[in-house]
């Protein structure tokens, strides 16, 4: 599988069907693998990238050099790796950081993007207040996973609802290597609002209704300061609604990138 060399990082990705790109980027309780539900989905009609951030699944990084504000660069480094000029993304929680940087920095390299559970940078006081939340979700993922509790990242009754998926969100989460989450430094990457003046790439941001860590009163803000932008909540699930509610996520984000393609 490939792997490109960036400063102080080594970063996995891989690629599966063929068609328009379509990259996938996942959040800080995951890595490529819990995408495994949309990879079969979309790599039927699309070229689909899925890509461990730096210091989380399969990529490498020296200790310390782990932040946010590395993200867009090594997705940049990725693509031209990849031979990929223009891609869709899909960005969640944590990779939402990665998505808008990249395409505030590379508009012309973004045929749409898509926010799954994310502010990606965008800091509205609410943002700045759920981030209370984030601190004490981001200390449980980085604890041993509860086979009997739902992660903070899926609502939580999901362990009631589907055990089984709940668990293995759990297990995913845990092959993360220690300490990925110490030095991300989110705060530090922000997006100022007169940034996105004359934003022209369509996009959609999607929420779970029962989301832990920015609920949808707060993603809406978000939304609203994205010229142009499209808003969902998916109903009974939390933040994670491509695992948790893979056919509706697949449906909602599938129908919104077919627009974009026709």
């Amino acid at each position: 599988m490939p792997f490109v060399q960036q400063p102080h990082a080594t970063i996995y990705y891989e690629t599966c069907g063929d068609g328009p790109p379509l990259v996938l980027a996942h959040g800080a309780g995951g890595n490529t693998l819990v995408w495994w539900q949309q990879v079969v989905r979309f790599a039927n009609h699309y070229r689909v990238l899925t890509f461990d951030h730096r210091g989380f699944g399969r990529s490498r990084c020296e200790p310390g050099a782990e932040q946010a504000r590395h993200f867009a660069s090594d997705l940049a480094a990725v693509l031209d790796h990849a031979g990929i000029a223009r891609a869709a993304l899909i960005c969640q929680s944590m990779g939402g950081w990665t998505g808008l940087q990249f395409a505030l920095a590379e508009p012309h390299r973004v045929a749409a993007l898509v926010l799954s559970g994310t502010p990606a940078g965008i800091y509205t006081p609410n943002v700045l207040n759920a981030f209370g939340a984030i601190a004490a979700a981001a200390a449980q993922m980085q604890s041993a996973p509860a086979w009997d509790q739902p992660h903070p990242a899926v609502a939580a009754d999901m362990f009631a609802r589907d055990p089984a998926r709940c668990f293995l969100y759990g297990q995913l989460a845990a092959l993360n290597p220690p300490g990925a989450l110490a030095h991300l430094a989110l705060q530090e990457v922000r997006v100022d609002p007169a940034a996105l003046a004359g934003w022209t790439i369509p996009t959609m941001l999607v929420c779970g209704q029962h989301d832990r860590l920015f609920a949808p009163d707060v993603l809406a803000e978000v939304a609203a300061a994205i010229p142009g932008a499209r808003f969902e909540v998916i109903p009974v699930v939390g933040h994670s609604p491509y695992f948790e509610a893979p056919d509706e996520f697949s449906r909602v984000v599938g129908e919104f990138l077919a627009q974009q393609y026709r």
